[in-house]
């Protein structure tokens, strides 16, 4: 049976997208992939498969082994644009930092994206083969995001101290200029009636991209804002049920897991309207450009009326897109698929040798 190794870090820092697409992917494949491949999680040991989810130099120094037995892979969940930001990084060090990540991405045999919309800019921006490129979306399990019962709705209501009518908006993500924190703030003080809650923190700390300006937001928030901080993960399906909507006004993701654990809950998904959106959300999501927008659609939405019900059957729509049936689909046949073409190239190999 062939072996995989995941091999990642991402555990060190806590409350991060990247962590959240790990655990998922890993458990996804292990337990889906079951009779086909032997899983491993950061063993020291050579596999048939070297899969990648973060850059750490103990793994660029490994890849010369890795490729001796097998063939290596790297999960691309995020790009110099996306570092760019979301930390506040030394001149010096980040041009050296983002030649090192492309570097890492172009010794890889495969690179897989979690967006489409990457792909190509991996191709033209840095030049990397397209052969090499492979889409397969984020996914997240319905074990850990599903819909509560109303009774439940209202105990955790109650023990976050929230009204039961209350009309709940939440943001998820780290605190950061990137994430469009500050017009989520100017959207809260419009609507002194409705509870905001933003569920994350300062991972990285001081480097934060806005650092400074955020704190001062965070420690002295609006009435009618509450900062959760970072919250652990198997907590989360609490907070999204709790909500009534997700409003993300990021400028910049590659598939955030925030949205795809928002719409395991039925919940309408408001994002700003970005491009790279386009090819994973469809015409499943509301989307405006500036806080008027934002605004507009929100007061659509709070009375609970047609339109919020609408929207709640849009993401209920692209869940089904992101069951764990077709995700699972997409990883098993990359895996055939580089396998067979390892076992191509050795049997070529042993035909020169002869």
């Amino acid at each position: 049976m062939p072996t995989i190794n995941m091999l990642s870090s991402a555990d060190r820092v806590k409350g991060h997208g990247v962590l959240s697409a790990y655990i998922e992917q890993v458990d996804l494949v292990k337990h889906g992939l079951a009779g086909y491949y032997d899983v491993m999680i950061n063993k020291t040991r050579l596999s048939d498969i070297m899969h990648y989810h973060t850059i750490d130099l103990k793994f660029f120094l490994s890849m010369p082994f890795a490729k001796l037995k097998g063939t290596t892979v790297a999960y691309v969940h995020f790009i110099p644009e996306t570092i760019e930001d979301s930390l506040k990084l030394p001149w010096v060090f980040r041009k050296i930092f983002y030649r090192y990540i492309i570097s890492f991405y172009k010794h890889m045999d495969y690179l897989v994206v979690v967006n489409p919309y990457f792909k190509a800019i991996l191709q033209k921006r840095y030049k990397i083969s397209e052969s090499k490129i492979y889409y397969i979306p984020n996914f997240v399990s319905e074990n850990n995001f599903y819909r509560y019962t109303q009774e439940k709705k209202k105990t955790i209501r109650n023990k976050m101290n929230i009204q039961e009518n209350k009309f709940v908006v939440l943001g998820v993500g780290q605190v950061q200029n990137r994430k469009g924190v500050l017009d989520f703030i100017e959207v809260a003080k419009k609507f002194p009636n409705i509870q905001f809650l933003w569920a994350g923190g300062f991972s990285f700390g001081p480097i934060t991209d806005g650092y400074n300006k955020l704190k001062k937001i965070v420690d002295n928030p609006p009435s009618n804002v509450r900062f959760l901080g970072i919250i652990e993960r198997k907590k989360m399906n609490d907070v999204y049920n709790v909500a009534d909507m997700l409003f993300l006004p990021s400028y910049q993701e590659l598939f955030p897991m925030a949205v795809l654990e928002a719409i395991a809950v039925s919940l309408p998904i408001l994002l700003r309207d970005c491009d790279l959106y386009q090819d994973i959300l469809f015409n499943y999501y509301l989307k405006g450009r500036n806080v008027k927008d934002f605004e507009n659609i929100i007061d659509r939405l709070k009375d609970k009326g047609q339109f919020y019900r609408e929207s709640c059957y849009k993401s209920q729509e692209c869940h089904k897109f992101y069951s764990k049936e077709h995700v699972l689909k997409m990883w098993k046949k990359f895996y055939d698929e580089i396998t067979r073409k390892r076992e191509d190239i050795n049997k070529n190999n042993k035909r020169n040798i002869k």
